[in-house]
């Protein structure tokens, strides 16, 4: 039965709903687990990653379902709530279903995003565990994260005190690193704006090396990053060893591995590979496993999970962060690549607020009233922003995923307007469905669970955009025209330097291409709605991430630290000090 989301808030709603989360004993039941396959952890337990896979990999693979969007307003249009809503519709069907989700940060939790927990009757539980540390993992890459900056300035401080005969009696070699040229920061996981940039290392000889540095966000990690893409242990090992921390004076890389702690960082991370078992609000497991950021990492939960749930459940849900033109983007030509996965259906998330804004509505900013052009029947503005809908999915059709339309429903859709866009998707040639499971779970949203299932009977023809073959400049070039619909590239001299070199040199061959760029449109402009013609992608730089494998070309500025907003939601979070509970998490 569903709860009142129009009166309950969210926290309220994971409240009533932990009252008959299933227990440990019923999910051991429920997933036919081994006892030594999971891992304690209060109500959410971690699943033996080695172990599991080990006993089911000669299992079929069940089907593989991608959630993504149409460029949403700044608000979102609620992939992780449809993520759950499918998952509960699915098992109203009576199918053996679950999913996969990204961890939140405490950022985002404790500023104005919310922790990503879905929403209404299509919510993850137990909310508070979920959202304020989990099982610890966020912690564990902060911990390997800093020690590494720890061992890099340690490093620089002995050589600049020592000799190259002091410190070859120390068993050291000098590293000669440059401080002008220092590519980590420190993390951690708050929206911290006054540690963007930092002096450390201020006083004597034995305080330190002192240089300018900064702090990111704890997901802004590369070793986030990494866990997202790790097939297993040994390969997280590998990584995380060829992690670039700084490059000396001669310009070469300087990685963990040269400055012996990789091992200990891995040691810190052993556990972070067991993906987390947490449920939705009608009692189906889901598990959430890594939180890289979407606009310089994958910004999806991990291949390890994705892995392992498609052993676990018939139909298995996952999603990929922003809208198609990059999560999904990601998905395709990453994600799936490096996982040796095969996706069957891909669910487009569509809201009629965003296609109102897309048909030129006016601006949604977060924290003020939605313009009344969004709460109104506007057939105009609908029809016009199907543009940007049939867009993303024309990108879905590319990768040979079969696409599947979802209309995220609010309370101020009019019949009128779905159907609208229900006619408009159909004449494209793909599926729609209408789904209200942020008001009735489940129950609502049974339409796309079906439109679901029948898709997943089609046969997918997945092929990714380009081989591995394929050049950076080239590669590039395909995603602005085919995913952004670019007219061309312009690259930076210095941009393009660097990607004749990285083309030029073996050894970053197989790197895969990671763009960077805003999320609030097509192009590089987050100000263009719709569909935007008649622009060129610019790229102003390349990053690298030795461990992650990754190139990063950017067309665009992203700060790895946000900052916290002016009405943060810490102002109303709390704790009943009689029984222990949070409230005000949303």
């Amino acid at each position: 039965m569903a709860w009142d989301a129009t009166k309950l808030k969210d926290w309220q709603i994971a409240e009533e709903a932990e009252k008959t989360m299933p227990t440990v004993d019923e999910l051991v039941e429920k997933l036919s687990l081994k006892k030594d396959e999971l891992i304690p952890y209060g109500k959410t337990p971690k699943v033996d990653f080695l172990k599991m896979m080990e006993r089911l990999k000669d299992k079929p693979d069940g089907y593989y379902i991608e959630v993504t969007a149409i460029t949403p307003t700044p608000l979102g249009e609620g992939k992780t709530t449809t993520s759950l809503g499918l998952i509960e519709g699915l098992a109203k069907r009576g199918v053996n279903v679950g999913g996969a989700i990204r961890q939140p940060s405490g950022g985002p939790t404790m500023n104005i995003k919310g922790t990503a927990a879905g929403g209404g009757n299509a919510l993850l539980i137990p909310m508070t565990e979920f959202s304020l540390g989990l099982t610890g993992d966020i912690n564990d890459i902060m911990n390997a994260h800093n020690l590494a900056m720890v061992a890099l300035n340690a490093r620089m401080q002995h050589e600049a005190n020592y000799t190259d005969e002091e410190l070859a009696k120390r068993g050291l070699k000098r590293l000669d690193i440059d401080p002008k040229n220092v590519e980590m920061g420190w993390i951690i996981d708050f929206a911290a704006q006054g540690l963007r940039n930092i002096i450390i290392g201020i006083g004597g000889k034995k305080d330190g090396f002192q240089m300018q540095s900064r702090f990111g966000i704890a997901v802004s990690s590369e070793l986030m990053a990494i866990l997202a893409i790790a097939k297993d242990l040994p390969d997280l090992r590998e990584r995380i060893g060829k992690i670039i921390v700084a490059y000396n004076r001669k310009g070469e890389p300087v990685t963990t591995k040269d400055l012996e702690v990789d091992g200990a960082m891995t040691a810190w991370m052993r556990n972070t590979i067991n993906p987390t078992i947490c449920y939705t609000a009608e009692g189906q497991p889901v598990m959430v496993h890594a939180g890289p950021f979407a606009n310089i990492a994958i910004g999806q939960s991990s291949i390890i999970a994705d892995r392992l749930g498609l052993k676990m459940f018939d139909y298995h849900v996952t999603e990929s962060g922003f809208a198609a033109d990059i999560g999904f983007e990601k998905f395709w030509n990453v994600k799936a690549r490096l996982g040796g996965l095969k996706p069957n259906v891909s669910v487009l998330v569509a809201t009629i607020r965003a296609l109102k804004m897309h048909g030129g509505g006016p601006a949604v900013v977060p924290g003020r009233p939605i313009p009344e052009e969004y709460v109104k029947e506007n057939l105009e503005l609908v029809e016009k922003g199907c543009a940007n809908l049939l867009h993303h999915l024309k990108t879905v059709k590319k990768s040979g995923i079969v696409p599947v339309v979802c209309v995220n429903g609010f309370y101020t859709d009019t019949e009128a307007e779905i159907n609208l866009v229900k006619k408009i998707v159909k004449e494209a040639g793909a599926r729609c469905a209408y789904s209200n499971h942020w008001l009735y779970g489940g129950e609502g949203a049974l339409e796309l669970a079906d439109a679901v299932m029948d898709a997943c009977q089609e046969k997918s023809e997945f092929k990714c955009l380009y081989p591995l073959e394929t050049p950076l400049r080239q590669r590039v070039e395909l995603i602005a025209k085919e995913v952004y619909g670019a007219d061309g590239v312009d690259w930076s001299p210095e941009a393009e330097a660097k990607a004749i070199k990285f083309e030029s040199d073996p050894h970053y061959a197989d790197f895969a291409t990671m763009m960077v760029k805003t999320h609030l449109s097509l192009s590089h402009d987050p100000a263009l709605k719709g569909v935007p013609t008649g622009w060129r992608l610019p790229i102003r730089d390349i990053l690298v991430y030795g461990g992650a494998k990754f190139l990063c070309p950017m067309a665009g500025t992203i700060t790895l630290m946000p900052g916290t907003s002016s009405d943060p939601a810490y102002r109303r979070i709390d704790v009943d000090t009689k029984t222990g509970k949070v409230s005000g998490l949303f």
